[in-house]
Protein backbone atom coordinates (compact mmCIF):
# COMPACT_ATOMS: atom_id res chain seq x y z
CA UNK A 1 0.00 0.00 0.00
CA UNK A 2 2.12 2.94 -1.28
CA UNK A 3 0.49 6.55 -0.30
CA UNK A 4 3.58 8.12 -1.91
CA UNK A 5 3.08 10.87 -5.03
CA UNK A 6 4.88 10.41 -8.31
CA UNK A 7 7.12 13.00 -9.46
CA UNK A 8 4.78 13.30 -12.52
CA UNK A 9 2.06 13.69 -9.70
CA UNK A 10 3.76 16.64 -7.88
CA UNK A 11 4.82 18.66 -10.88
CA UNK A 12 1.18 18.88 -12.46
CA UNK A 13 0.30 19.85 -8.27
CA UNK A 14 2.69 21.93 -8.48
CA UNK A 15 2.07 23.58 -11.84
CA UNK A 16 -2.01 24.27 -10.89
CA UNK A 17 -1.16 25.75 -7.72
CA UNK A 18 1.31 28.29 -8.91
CA UNK A 19 -1.29 28.73 -11.51
CA UNK A 20 -4.01 29.55 -8.77
CA UNK A 21 -1.67 31.28 -6.59
CA UNK A 22 -0.57 33.64 -9.34
CA UNK A 23 -2.91 33.92 -12.40
CA UNK A 24 -6.73 33.09 -10.28
CA UNK A 25 -5.99 34.49 -6.73
CA UNK A 26 -5.58 38.18 -7.65
CA UNK A 27 -9.16 38.34 -9.46
CA UNK A 28 -11.18 36.84 -6.41
CA UNK A 29 -11.61 40.02 -4.13
CA UNK A 30 -13.26 41.67 -7.04
CA UNK A 31 -15.32 38.70 -8.01
CA UNK A 32 -16.60 39.03 -4.77
CA UNK A 33 -17.15 42.41 -4.42
CA UNK A 34 -19.10 42.54 -8.08
CA UNK A 35 -20.14 39.40 -7.96
CA UNK A 36 -19.29 39.43 -11.65
CA UNK A 37 -16.28 38.12 -14.28
CA UNK A 38 -15.82 39.81 -17.30
CA UNK A 39 -15.47 38.39 -20.67
CA UNK A 40 -11.77 39.58 -21.32
CA UNK A 41 -10.91 38.20 -17.24
CA UNK A 42 -12.64 34.82 -18.61
CA UNK A 43 -10.66 34.72 -21.69
CA UNK A 44 -7.47 35.67 -20.30
CA UNK A 45 -7.41 32.95 -17.62
CA UNK A 46 -8.52 30.82 -20.10
CA UNK A 47 -6.08 31.00 -22.80
CA UNK A 48 -3.08 30.65 -20.44
CA UNK A 49 -4.43 27.52 -18.40
CA UNK A 50 -5.21 26.02 -22.00
CA UNK A 51 -1.32 27.11 -23.48
CA UNK A 52 -0.23 24.75 -20.21
CA UNK A 53 -2.09 22.22 -20.46
CA UNK A 54 -4.58 22.41 -18.15
CA UNK A 55 -7.88 23.09 -19.67
CA UNK A 56 -10.34 19.53 -19.83
CA UNK A 57 -8.05 17.19 -17.61
CA UNK A 58 -10.53 15.04 -17.24
CA UNK A 59 -11.10 14.11 -20.54
CA UNK A 60 -9.18 11.25 -22.49
CA UNK A 61 -6.13 12.42 -24.65
CA UNK A 62 -7.66 10.83 -27.57
CA UNK A 63 -10.46 13.80 -27.15
CA UNK A 64 -7.69 16.23 -27.10
CA UNK A 65 -8.19 16.55 -22.71
CA UNK A 66 -5.39 15.89 -19.97
CA UNK A 67 -6.16 11.84 -19.53
CA UNK A 68 -5.96 12.32 -15.99
CA UNK A 69 -6.79 9.07 -13.43
CA UNK A 70 -9.69 9.63 -11.37
CA UNK A 71 -6.86 9.74 -8.85
CA UNK A 72 -4.62 12.25 -10.52
CA UNK A 73 -8.04 14.56 -11.13
CA UNK A 74 -8.88 14.38 -7.20
CA UNK A 75 -5.40 15.61 -6.44
CA UNK A 76 -5.84 18.59 -8.72
CA UNK A 77 -9.53 19.13 -7.84
CA UNK A 78 -8.21 19.53 -3.80
CA UNK A 79 -6.18 22.25 -5.59
CA UNK A 80 -8.96 24.19 -7.04
CA UNK A 81 -10.55 24.28 -3.62
CA UNK A 82 -8.03 26.90 -3.06
CA UNK A 83 -9.83 29.35 -5.22
CA UNK A 84 -13.25 30.90 -6.37
CA UNK A 85 -16.03 28.57 -8.19
CA UNK A 86 -16.16 30.58 -11.47
CA UNK A 87 -12.39 31.45 -11.85
CA UNK A 88 -12.32 27.15 -12.20
CA UNK A 89 -15.08 27.11 -14.36
CA UNK A 90 -13.48 29.60 -16.72
CA UNK A 91 -9.84 28.71 -16.40
CA UNK A 92 -10.10 24.84 -16.16
CA UNK A 93 -12.96 24.27 -17.75
CA UNK A 94 -16.34 22.31 -16.38
CA UNK A 95 -16.71 19.52 -19.17
CA UNK A 96 -19.00 16.61 -17.99
CA UNK A 97 -17.62 13.67 -18.70
CA UNK A 98 -21.11 12.97 -19.84
CA UNK A 99 -20.57 14.35 -22.66
CA UNK A 100 -18.32 11.45 -23.69
CA UNK A 101 -21.66 9.23 -24.20
CA UNK A 102 -21.94 11.77 -27.62
CA UNK A 103 -21.88 9.34 -30.80
CA UNK A 104 -21.03 10.05 -34.52
CA UNK A 105 -21.85 13.74 -35.80
CA UNK A 106 -22.65 14.47 -32.06
CA UNK A 107 -19.02 14.65 -31.28
CA UNK A 108 -18.06 17.44 -33.79
CA UNK A 109 -20.74 19.27 -32.56
CA UNK A 110 -21.27 19.19 -29.03
CA UNK A 111 -17.99 16.95 -27.28
CA UNK A 112 -15.07 18.20 -29.32
CA UNK A 113 -15.96 21.98 -28.92
CA UNK A 114 -16.52 21.37 -25.78
CA UNK A 115 -12.57 19.77 -25.33
CA UNK A 116 -11.07 22.68 -26.80
CA UNK A 117 -12.51 25.76 -24.66
CA UNK A 118 -14.72 26.73 -28.23
CA UNK A 119 -17.86 25.70 -26.34
CA UNK A 120 -19.07 25.91 -22.96
CA UNK A 121 -21.92 23.41 -21.65
CA UNK A 122 -23.32 23.05 -18.36
CA UNK A 123 -26.22 20.50 -16.79
CA UNK A 124 -29.94 21.66 -16.39
CA UNK A 125 -31.38 18.82 -14.50
CA UNK A 126 -32.50 20.54 -11.34
CA UNK A 127 -36.57 22.04 -11.10
CA UNK A 128 -38.22 23.57 -8.67
CA UNK A 129 -40.43 20.56 -8.29
CA UNK A 130 -37.85 18.08 -8.54
CA UNK A 131 -34.40 18.89 -6.84
CA UNK A 132 -32.68 15.48 -5.68
CA UNK A 133 -35.50 13.17 -7.02
CA UNK A 134 -34.42 13.42 -10.51
CA UNK A 135 -36.81 11.23 -11.73
CA UNK A 136 -39.47 13.54 -10.30
CA UNK A 137 -39.07 15.76 -13.72
CA UNK A 138 -41.43 17.44 -15.71
CA UNK A 139 -39.98 18.64 -18.68
CA UNK A 140 -40.81 16.70 -21.48
CA UNK A 141 -39.42 15.80 -25.15
CA UNK A 142 -41.94 14.77 -27.55
CA UNK A 143 -41.24 13.35 -30.83
CA UNK A 144 -41.85 15.25 -34.13
CA UNK A 145 -40.94 14.52 -37.81
CA UNK A 146 -37.86 15.90 -37.52
CA UNK A 147 -36.89 15.11 -34.26
CA UNK A 148 -38.30 16.54 -30.91
CA UNK A 149 -40.46 18.93 -28.88
CA UNK A 150 -39.26 20.84 -25.31
CA UNK A 151 -41.27 21.79 -23.11
CA UNK A 152 -40.54 22.84 -19.15
CA UNK A 153 -38.43 24.54 -16.84
CA UNK A 154 -35.12 24.31 -15.12
CA UNK A 155 -33.55 26.46 -12.02
CA UNK A 156 -30.89 26.65 -10.27
CA UNK A 157 -28.48 25.99 -13.11
CA UNK A 158 -25.09 26.83 -12.84
CA UNK A 159 -22.72 28.38 -15.58
CA UNK A 160 -25.90 28.88 -17.64
CA UNK A 161 -24.79 32.44 -18.46
CA UNK A 162 -21.87 31.69 -20.06
CA UNK A 163 -22.78 28.18 -21.79
CA UNK A 164 -23.38 27.92 -25.23
CA UNK A 165 -25.37 24.17 -24.87
CA UNK A 166 -27.34 22.78 -22.10
CA UNK A 167 -27.47 18.86 -21.31
CA UNK A 168 -31.10 18.99 -20.34
CA UNK A 169 -32.68 16.35 -18.90
CA UNK A 170 -36.50 15.13 -20.23
CA UNK A 171 -39.41 13.06 -19.86
CA UNK A 172 -40.33 11.39 -23.36
CA UNK A 173 -43.02 8.82 -21.75
CA UNK A 174 -45.23 8.82 -18.72
CA UNK A 175 -42.88 6.42 -16.33
CA UNK A 176 -40.27 7.54 -14.43
CA UNK A 177 -37.35 7.38 -17.04
CA UNK A 178 -36.13 9.82 -18.55
CA UNK A 179 -33.57 11.09 -21.18
CA UNK A 180 -30.96 13.87 -21.69
CA UNK A 181 -30.60 15.99 -24.69
CA UNK A 182 -28.38 18.19 -26.07
CA UNK A 183 -29.91 21.87 -26.74
CA UNK A 184 -27.59 24.53 -28.01
CA UNK A 185 -28.15 27.98 -25.90
CA UNK A 186 -29.79 30.05 -29.38
CA UNK A 187 -32.65 28.02 -29.98
CA UNK A 188 -35.89 29.73 -30.33
CA UNK A 189 -38.22 29.16 -27.78
CA UNK A 190 -35.44 29.29 -25.01
CA UNK A 191 -35.63 32.05 -22.35
CA UNK A 192 -32.53 32.09 -19.83
CA UNK A 193 -34.00 33.44 -16.65
CA UNK A 194 -33.31 35.78 -13.86
CA UNK A 195 -29.83 34.82 -11.76
CA UNK A 196 -31.29 33.95 -8.60
CA UNK A 197 -29.28 35.18 -5.88
CA UNK A 198 -27.17 32.65 -3.32
CA UNK A 199 -25.54 33.45 -0.55
CA UNK A 200 -22.26 32.51 -1.27
CA UNK A 201 -20.08 31.20 -4.43
CA UNK A 202 -20.27 34.77 -5.52
CA UNK A 203 -20.21 35.37 -9.35
CA UNK A 204 -21.20 31.86 -10.71
CA UNK A 205 -24.89 32.36 -11.95
CA UNK A 206 -27.54 30.38 -11.13
CA UNK A 207 -30.17 31.15 -13.54
CA UNK A 208 -33.66 30.02 -14.28
CA UNK A 209 -34.44 27.99 -18.14
CA UNK A 210 -37.54 27.72 -19.53
CA UNK A 211 -37.91 26.03 -22.62
CA UNK A 212 -41.31 26.41 -24.76
CA UNK A 213 -41.49 23.97 -27.46
CA UNK A 214 -37.94 24.28 -28.62
CA UNK A 215 -38.08 22.28 -31.83
CA UNK A 216 -34.58 19.40 -31.47
CA UNK A 217 -33.45 18.22 -34.51
CA UNK A 218 -32.73 14.32 -34.74
CA UNK A 219 -29.08 14.23 -33.17
CA UNK A 220 -30.06 16.41 -29.75
CA UNK A 221 -30.88 13.09 -28.13
CA UNK A 222 -27.69 11.82 -25.85
CA UNK A 223 -27.26 8.41 -24.80
CA UNK A 224 -30.11 6.73 -25.97
CA UNK A 225 -34.01 7.03 -25.11
CA UNK A 226 -34.62 6.36 -21.42
CA UNK A 227 -31.16 6.19 -20.17
CA UNK A 228 -30.93 9.19 -18.55
CA UNK A 229 -30.71 8.25 -15.08
CA UNK A 230 -27.85 5.43 -16.14
CA UNK A 231 -25.74 8.24 -17.99
CA UNK A 232 -26.37 10.47 -14.63
CA UNK A 233 -24.82 7.52 -12.12
CA UNK A 234 -22.44 6.50 -14.35
CA UNK A 235 -20.69 10.05 -14.91
CA UNK A 236 -21.57 12.57 -12.94
CA UNK A 237 -20.65 10.80 -9.73
CA UNK A 238 -17.09 11.63 -10.84
CA UNK A 239 -18.28 15.00 -10.99
CA UNK A 240 -19.46 14.97 -7.43
CA UNK A 241 -16.65 13.40 -5.58
CA UNK A 242 -14.29 16.02 -7.55
CA UNK A 243 -16.26 19.26 -7.69
CA UNK A 244 -18.08 19.20 -4.18
CA UNK A 245 -15.64 16.28 -2.07
CA UNK A 246 -11.97 17.06 -3.45
CA UNK A 247 -12.42 21.00 -3.78
CA UNK A 248 -14.43 20.60 -0.12
CA UNK A 249 -10.95 18.89 1.12
CA UNK A 250 -8.80 21.58 -0.43
CA UNK A 251 -10.89 24.84 0.64
CA UNK A 252 -10.75 23.48 4.46
CA UNK A 253 -6.89 22.70 3.72
CA UNK A 254 -6.54 26.28 3.05
CA UNK A 255 -8.94 27.99 5.86
CA UNK A 256 -6.78 25.74 8.21
CA UNK A 257 -4.11 27.35 7.19
CA UNK A 258 -5.39 30.70 7.53
CA UNK A 259 -6.08 29.63 10.90
CA UNK A 260 -2.89 28.26 12.25
CA UNK A 261 -1.30 31.40 10.88
CA UNK A 262 -3.34 33.36 12.63
CA UNK A 263 -3.56 31.41 15.99
CA UNK A 264 0.28 31.86 16.14
CA UNK A 265 0.09 35.71 15.27
CA UNK A 266 -2.57 36.80 17.34
CA UNK A 267 -2.13 37.47 21.09
CA UNK A 268 -4.02 37.41 24.01
CA UNK A 269 -3.49 37.91 27.38
CA UNK A 270 0.89 38.02 26.89
CA UNK A 271 0.43 34.80 24.79
CA UNK A 272 -0.15 33.68 21.65
CA UNK A 273 -3.72 32.52 21.63
CA UNK A 274 -2.67 29.23 20.02
CA UNK A 275 -1.36 28.45 23.11
CA UNK A 276 -4.26 28.16 24.45
CA UNK A 277 -5.86 24.47 24.82
CA UNK A 278 -9.46 25.32 23.40
CA UNK A 279 -7.85 26.67 20.29
CA UNK A 280 -5.75 23.86 19.88
CA UNK A 281 -8.61 21.49 20.39
CA UNK A 282 -10.32 23.38 17.28
CA UNK A 283 -6.75 23.09 15.48
CA UNK A 284 -6.54 19.32 16.41
CA UNK A 285 -9.94 18.35 15.42
CA UNK A 286 -9.76 19.83 11.78
CA UNK A 287 -6.19 18.49 11.01
CA UNK A 288 -8.14 14.93 11.97
CA UNK A 289 -10.99 15.28 9.46
CA UNK A 290 -9.10 17.03 6.59
CA UNK A 291 -6.83 14.14 6.90
CA UNK A 292 -9.80 11.84 6.95
CA UNK A 293 -11.58 12.89 3.94
CA UNK A 294 -8.33 13.24 2.03
CA UNK A 295 -8.27 9.74 2.72
CA UNK A 296 -11.82 8.83 1.44
CA UNK A 297 -11.55 11.11 -1.44
CA UNK A 298 -8.91 9.20 -2.80
CA UNK A 299 -9.70 5.44 -1.95
CA UNK A 300 -13.25 6.94 -4.29
CA UNK A 301 -11.04 7.58 -7.13
CA UNK A 302 -9.13 4.62 -6.96
CA UNK A 303 -12.04 2.29 -6.60
CA UNK A 304 -13.13 4.17 -10.21
CA UNK A 305 -9.65 3.96 -11.91
CA UNK A 306 -9.90 0.17 -10.58
CA UNK A 307 -13.41 -0.01 -13.10
CA UNK A 308 -15.74 -0.69 -9.97
CA UNK A 309 -18.64 0.50 -8.73
CA UNK A 310 -17.55 3.61 -6.26
CA UNK A 311 -20.88 4.92 -5.89
CA UNK A 312 -21.38 3.85 -1.99
CA UNK A 313 -18.02 5.37 -1.51
CA UNK A 314 -18.66 8.87 -3.64
CA UNK A 315 -22.14 9.17 -1.06
CA UNK A 316 -19.78 8.47 1.81
CA UNK A 317 -17.48 11.41 0.92
CA UNK A 318 -19.87 13.81 -0.16
CA UNK A 319 -21.26 13.71 3.40
CA UNK A 320 -17.80 13.17 5.17
CA UNK A 321 -16.00 15.90 3.18
CA UNK A 322 -18.95 18.59 2.67
CA UNK A 323 -19.57 18.71 6.26
CA UNK A 324 -15.55 18.48 7.60
CA UNK A 325 -15.66 22.02 5.32
CA UNK A 326 -18.27 23.30 7.37
CA UNK A 327 -17.21 22.36 10.71
CA UNK A 328 -13.69 23.30 9.58
CA UNK A 329 -14.92 27.22 8.45
CA UNK A 330 -17.24 27.23 11.53
CA UNK A 331 -14.38 26.88 13.79
CA UNK A 332 -11.46 28.99 12.09
CA UNK A 333 -14.50 31.92 12.42
CA UNK A 334 -14.28 30.68 16.24
CA UNK A 335 -10.29 31.42 16.02
CA UNK A 336 -10.78 34.69 14.53
CA UNK A 337 -13.04 36.00 16.39
CA UNK A 338 -15.05 39.39 15.27
CA UNK A 339 -12.01 39.20 12.54
CA UNK A 340 -13.75 36.27 11.38
CA UNK A 341 -17.46 37.99 10.98
CA UNK A 342 -15.82 40.80 9.26
CA UNK A 343 -15.71 41.51 5.31
CA UNK A 344 -12.21 42.54 5.60
CA UNK A 345 -10.78 38.82 5.67
CA UNK A 346 -11.68 36.09 3.42
CA UNK A 347 -12.95 34.10 6.65
CA UNK A 348 -16.87 35.00 6.01
CA UNK A 349 -16.74 34.52 3.04
CA UNK A 350 -15.77 31.03 3.04
CA UNK A 351 -18.08 30.60 5.70
CA UNK A 352 -21.07 31.54 3.06
CA UNK A 353 -19.58 29.29 0.51
CA UNK A 354 -19.30 26.04 2.63
CA UNK A 355 -22.91 26.28 3.19
CA UNK A 356 -24.08 24.88 0.25
CA UNK A 357 -21.30 21.88 -0.33
CA UNK A 358 -23.80 20.19 2.09
CA UNK A 359 -26.82 20.77 -0.40
CA UNK A 360 -25.59 21.04 -4.05
CA UNK A 361 -25.27 17.49 -6.29
CA UNK A 362 -27.37 15.42 -3.46
CA UNK A 363 -27.49 16.73 0.16
CA UNK A 364 -26.22 14.99 2.84
CA UNK A 365 -29.53 13.12 4.17
CA UNK A 366 -30.02 11.76 0.69
CA UNK A 367 -26.15 10.67 0.74
CA UNK A 368 -26.81 8.74 4.00
CA UNK A 369 -29.96 7.39 2.83
CA UNK A 370 -27.65 5.82 0.21
CA UNK A 371 -25.00 4.60 2.21
CA UNK A 372 -27.36 2.96 4.86
CA UNK A 373 -29.85 1.45 1.98
CA UNK A 374 -26.32 -0.25 0.67
CA UNK A 375 -25.19 -1.51 4.48
CA UNK A 376 -28.79 -3.14 5.02
CA UNK A 377 -28.47 -4.83 1.46
CA UNK A 378 -25.49 -5.97 1.02
CA UNK A 379 -23.26 -5.52 3.87
CA UNK A 380 -21.17 -1.99 5.19
CA UNK A 381 -19.40 -0.73 2.29
CA UNK A 382 -16.32 -0.43 4.55
CA UNK A 383 -12.54 -0.75 3.88
CA UNK A 384 -11.84 -4.37 3.07
CA UNK A 385 -8.23 -5.09 5.14
CA UNK A 386 -8.81 -9.04 4.01
CA UNK A 387 -11.30 -9.82 6.63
Amino acid sequence: MDFSLSDEQRLLIDTVRKFIAEQLAPLEDEVERTGTLTPAQARSIFEKAKALGLYGMNIPTSLGGGGLSAVDTMLVEEQFGHTTDILIRRAFGNVYEVLLACEGTQKERWLLPAVQGERICCIAITEPGAGSDAAGITTRAVRDASGWRLTGQKHFISDAVWSDFFVVSAKTDTSRAFSLFLVDKNLPGITVGRDQPMMGIRGTGHVELVFDNVKLDGQALLGGEGNGMKLILETLGRVRLAQVAARAVGKSAKVLALATDYANERKQFGKAIGDFQFIQQFIADSVIEINAARYMVLRAAWEIDQGNDARDWISMVKVQAAETLGRVVDRAVQVFGGMGFCKDLPIERYYRDARIYRIFDGTSEIHRGLVARAALKKGAPLFDIGA
